[in-house]
């Protein structure tokens, strides 16, 4: 597909949704649709995707050689901007091994801005995240972890992130400096959250943490910088209730 150059492709003000594919069908699209619309609005974009515009590229690709394996378990990608429409489709990397294993989070030395409107939407302005997704290996760690200009906990390069405590669960609230991911709006709706100003110190209190994104579900934390979590038990309650959501 050729691709028309503007401002989307030219300086990121366009907008993409990365939506989870199994067995076949495609995991709260209605929500991620959702929040493009929101988005594209935002960015004074002029163009939207429905449902069955999506509907109609995966039939399309369906008889394509490899494409049972990504409808099985894949990732569709919907990007947007003011002249172009694009879906795609990769393999979803995360596997049952690397949940059992669970992710070894550090903390990010790049500090988000949390007054800029961008970092509410998931726009095509995502440097930072990729090049410090990249850098995590670097660190021997699975995602690092934003702050924002005050030191308050953000989110993870491509994770929104929850701790527990006594047995309630918290989450940094969107002024922050975050994006509302989709499985963080499903646990809020599912499970009593409180949404509440996390800073590195208190962190040593919390007795678990997980992370969250639409490929991932829920994914325990054994860490995160010096402080280890013992337990599992609140996040195996959320990806025990996604996955019957996800099968439905």
């Amino acid at each position: 597909m050729q691709i028309t150059l503007d401002e989307g492709y030219q300086f990121g003000l366009g907008v993409f949704e990365t939506v989870a594919l199994e067995c076949g069908r495609t995991v709260f699209l209605d929500w991620h649709l959702e929040r493009l619309g929101v988005s594209l609005k935002e960015l004074g974009i002029s163009r939207s995707i429905t449902e069955r515009e999506v509907q109609d590229y995966l039939t399309s690709i369906k008889e394509g050689e490899g494409a049972q394996a990504f409808l099985d378990h894949g990732a569709l990608k919907i990007m947007v901007s003011e002249k172009n429409s694009l879906f795609t489709m990769r393999e979803n990397p995360y596997t049952p091994e690397k949940r059992r294993r669970g992710f070894r989070l550090v903390y990010s030395s790049v500090y988000r801005n949390e007054t800029s409107p961008l970092v509410r939407h998931k726009t095509m302005n995502y440097g930072d995240c990729i090049m410090e997704k990249r850098r995590a290996a670097s660190l021997g760690a699975d995602e690092l972890i934003f702050r924002n200009s005050r030191g308050e906990i953000c989110e993870g390069t491509t994770t929104n992130i929850f701790f527990v405590r006594e047995g309630r669960l918290y989450t940094p609230p969107v002024f922050c400096g975050l994006l509302p991911g989709i499985l963080r709006r499903f646990i809020l709706e599912r499970f009593p959250v409180t949404e509440c100003v996390i800073r590195a110190e208190d962190v040593s209190k919390m007795e678990e943490c997980f992370v969250t994104n639409s490929l991932m579900g829920v994914m325990p934390v054994n860490c995160l910088g010096e402080k280890k979590f013992s337990t599992r038990e609140q996040a195996q309650v959320c990806q025990k209730a996604y996955l019957t959501v996800q099968r439905l």
